[in-house]
């Protein structure tokens, strides 16, 4: 592999360790604990501040279950075989049944959070590089996005840039939580080809979030 091949793929790697991470549903203090790893050593090498080793690219391809080749970008394409539907469980009881197969650029996942039996505290914040477009399919979402706390139930879409603080729980009790998340690692975005519909007013009076208004009025400025 020539010298400039080697930057090119040291420089993807980050963007690559973001992704396969954020595809998987989990945050670096959780790979933290898991590998060891210092966080602050995580966000460098995510964000490219830091090479990585191969040391710590060795636990990572452990920890996440997947190969070098794959995280290098250098990966054969897999034989076409059929789409496992057996989802990703986390200690939280959240289930994550990944919709793609590549690590970089846009992927997509459904989320199944389980009914809960009182209401829940504040979600726990995280924040990224990246753009994420939430659509929930059942029940009722809560996500708190920096100060705003919004209800979202099915048929509700938001979008927002994940460098704003981000966190979703059940908002009821009667039943699970589903939502369908697409993500851009680098601040890849889905590009309407139809411009969106007016919002409409519920029963209550009040408009229905759209992905465009919560885009504007939450995305950080400059």
């Amino acid at each position: 592999m020539a010298e400039d091949d080697v930057a090119q793929t040291l420089a993807a790697m980050g963007s690559r360790l973001r992704a396969v991470r954020e595809r998987r549903g989990v945050t670096l203090a959780d790979v933290s604990r898991a590998t060891g790893i210092s966080s602050s050593t995580l966000s460098r090498t995510e964000t490219g501040r830091r090479k990585p080793t191969l040391e710590v690219l060795l636990q990572l391809a452990k920890e996440y279950e997947i190969s070098l080749d794959e995280l290098a970008g250098t990966a054969p394409a897999p034989a076409a075989e059929p789409r496992s539907t057996a989802p990703h469980s986390f200690g939280d009881d959240k289930a994550v049944l990944p919709l793609t197969r590549y690590v970089g650029g846009l992927h997509a996942h459904k989320h199944l959070l389980p009914a809960v039996a009182e209401p829940p505290g504040r979600p726990r914040q995280v924040s990224h590089e990246g753009y994420e477009w939430l659509c929930v399919l059942y029940g009722r979402l809560w996500l708190a996005l920096g100060s705003q706390d919004l209800v979202l139930t099915a048929g509700e879409v938001v979008e927002f840039d994940t460098r704003i603080p981000h966190g979703v729980a059940n908002a009821g009790s009667d039943g699970p939580a589903e939502y369908l998340i697409m993500f851009g690692p680098q601040g890849e975005r889905l590009r309407p080809r139809t411009p969106p519909a007016a919002g409409r007013g519920t029963d209550d009076g009040k408009a229905s979030l759209t992905a465009s208004a919560v885009s504007l009025l939450l995305e950080p400025k400059g």
